[in-house]
């Protein structure tokens, strides 16, 4: 069956950089599975952080556009997010989605906090 790992959260200072991992199997892993991340904060819905669809094309939320980047290894099955200039309310819970063959599919995520 999909599944999704995800690894890399952790406390950071304001300003710094993480990169997050979603290792992914149970699927063929492509350029044609659309990978994405959310994120959670407390209290608040889940929302679209960044995406990368089938052809490469990358979506953001304008929240973090010129500070994340979202990109794929499909030889390792692995989609990435790497977080630049993190700011005290990039904090929440980052989950790894995958929309295969019509269903969303998602990891258990992983906990950033940016806090000095």
């Amino acid at each position: 069956q999909v599944q999704l790992v995800e690894s890399g959260g952790g406390l950071v200072q304001p300003g710094g950089s993480l990169r997050l991992s979603c290792a992914a199997s149970g699927f063929t892993f492509s350029n044609y599975v659309t990978m994405s991340w959310y994120r959670q904060a407390p209290g608040n819905q889940r929302e679209l952080v960044a995406i990368i669809r089938s052809g490469g094309a990358t979506g953001y939320a304008d929240s973090v556009k010129g500070r994340f980047t979202i990109s794929r290894d499909n030889a390792k099955s692995a989609v990435y997010l790497q977080m630049n200039s993190l700011k005290p309310e990039d904090t929440a819970v980052y989950y790894c989605n995958a929309f295969v063959n019509a269903m969303h599919y998602w990891g258990k995520g992983t906990l950033v906090t940016v806090s000095s």
